[in-house]
């Protein structure tokens, strides 16, 4: 059960969403209608490039992929565990996302790819953040095991079990937030181009600081 859930995880798994929601959608319109902040289709596309496309398409899958990882990598080198806790440094790495995903602005303004390499970085570390709490584990950077476990959930309350109201809250608040985020950014992107990163950047900044003062006052507390 997951009722005892801090009311900051709900807020942060909202943002968190609809940071991803952003970064997906200005990716689907700007980067040859590939995804960023999940990497179903663009493994997908990797295996027919084998197939219908050149080399270069090939290797440039392959570094998103690759980029993805990295960022994900990141994540776990300071994180202690998978597990949500506030004592955890979320703020370095939320910064760290704010910085990458500025960066993948001055190189897409550029015309290079680079960019996007940066982009599936940050979604990489963003998707790694977080984890699990209580036994539910929390993506923010996709929505397909989210809607998985709502399934299940509801199919178990067919069954007779009991239904835990507050973990399907938090999953219906990560899914508005990435479908908030596609909206906000597919808005955005007709007229700020790649510069509409710099939505998602500066949530990321605000939420690295916002966490770190709540985290300070919460010490001070205990």
């Amino acid at each position: 059960m997951i009722s005892k859930l801090p009311r900051w995880v709900e807020a942060g798994s909202f943002l968190l969403a609809l940071v991803a929601g952003l970064v997906n959608s200005i990716g689907l319109l700007g980067f040859k209608h590939q995804s960023i902040s999940h990497l179903s289709g663009t493994a997908t596309q990797l295996g027919t490039s084998f197939v219908i496309t050149n080399v270069a398409d090939t290797l440039h899958l392959i570094f998103i992929l690759l980029s993805f990882i990295i960022g994900a990598a990141l994540s776990g080198a300071f994180l202690p565990s998978g597990a949500l806790k506030l004592s955890h440094n979320y703020s370095g790495l939320l910064l760290f996302e704010a910085l990458l995903l500025a960066g993948s602005v001055y190189f897409l303004s550029d015309s290079s790819m680079i960019g996007h390499y940066l982009a599936s970085a940050a979604c990489g570390l963003q998707n790694a953040l977080a984890t699990t709490y209580s036994g539910a584990v929390i993506r923010t950077t996709h929505v397909t095991g989210i809607f998985t476990d709502l399934g299940l959930m509801l199919g178990a309350k067919l069954r007779g079990e009991s239904f835990d109201s507050r973990k399907a809250r938090l999953f219906l608040l990560i899914i508005s937030g990435f479908i908030f985020g596609g909206t906000l950014g597919a808005y955005s992107f007709h007229f700020y181009k790649f510069n509409a990163l710099f939505i998602p950047a500066t949530i990321c900044l605000v939420l690295a600081v916002s966490y770190s003062v709540f985290k300070a006052i919460n010490s001070k507390k205990t």
